[in-house]
């Protein structure tokens, strides 16, 4: 096992037994319900409508109060606990450098879509040092000190996060190419981040399950301004050029070495991250099954959007 996954003695025999006994869980319908009422169009299509208020006028979206005292291992539904532990373990790792997902977004954007590149990665002056934080780096910071934060209440121990460097900006000399490469992996990753916690919802109940709404909220919220913005910015893209990139990038994974680039690596290291191994293969199949779900909620959504809704 990895390194979140070795907890001490101690922690292990607070966390034995401390699911709900006699909880009968439905993980597939708790997911299908889930997904219903935070992706439902309407939702959706609101935040999408926010992205240009944002624009003029950003500001962070409140989390409700969240009664940290009261998280307890017997809030855990349906899964290992000790699993549960290493998954939030391994997302604060994914969500820790934050800064560099930003930056290096905001390069992507810069050249053709300032104002969506100040939303996400603020500003910086001439010597391109920071001078103004952008509102997705502010609302997806609060992710890592949350998911420590339940990762103590949960164990009892400090949590040390494991050093990750994202992929820094590498143009080609073709900024409208890169910016949909770059794109589409960026909302791949909101994507994931929103399977993940919706997931972890179905099994979760109480203070625990709160918590990860807020982070399924914001999840959304950045992945439905996203994806809206990819369609306005490239309004003749297809399911089959979106699909001709993915076959490319694996190409460049093959043959170039270039692991970044491949959507397939970052499945590989999500998997990693978040100790896909071991996994019960309850728990396996109902996350693709939540993939699924998520994906046609999405797809339903977007083919409903029109030139106009998204002027």
């Amino acid at each position: 096992m990895t390194a979140h996954l070795l907890l001490s003695n101690h922690t292990l025999s607070n966390l034995e037994g401390s699911t709900r006994p006699g909880t009968e869980v439905k993980p597939l319908q708790q997911i299908r319900e889930l997904a219903e009422h935070y992706l439902c169009v309407a939702t959706l299509n609101e935040r999408l409508e926010d992205l240009s208020r944002q624009f003029q006028q950003p500001h962070t979206r409140p989390w409700q109060r969240i009664e940290w005292h009261n998280i307890h291992p017997s809030q855990i539904v349906g899964i290992d606990p000790v699993v549960f532990i290493a998954i939030l373990a391994g997302a604060a790792d994914t969500e820790d450098p934050i800064r560099g997902y930003t930056q290096t977004s905001r390069q992507y954007l810069e050249p053709l879509y300032p104002k969506m590149a100040r939303f996400v990665g603020g500003s910086v002056d001439g010597n391109g040092k920071l001078i103004e934080i952008g509102l997705w780096e502010k609302e997806e910071r609060r992710h890592t000190p949350a998911l420590q934060k339940l990762y103590s209440q949960l164990t009892g121990l400090q949590l040390r996060l494991l050093p990750t460097t994202p992929r820094t900006y590498q143009p080609s000399g073709n900024a409208h190419t890169d910016l949909y490469r770059h794109g589409l992996h960026r909302i791949a990753t909101e994507y994931g981040a929103t399977c993940l916690y919706l997931w972890l919802m179905a099994h979760t109940t109480g203070p625990l399950q709160t918590v990860l709404e807020e982070l399924l909220i914001d999840e959304i919220n950045h992945l439905t301004k996203f994806w809206g913005f990819g369609r306005w910015a490239f309004p003749d893209a297809s399911r089959v050029t979106v699909l001709q990139t993915i076959l490319q990038s694996a190409w460049h994974r093959q043959w170039q070495r270039d692991r970044g680039s491949s959507f397939l690596h970052t499945w590989r290291h999500m998997a990693q991250t978040l100790h896909w191994e071991a996994w019960s293969w309850a728990n396996q199949l109902s996350f693709l099954w939540t993939l699924t779900v998520v994906l046609h909620r999405l797809q339903h959504w977007s083919n409903s959007l029109t030139p106009q809704s998204l002027t």
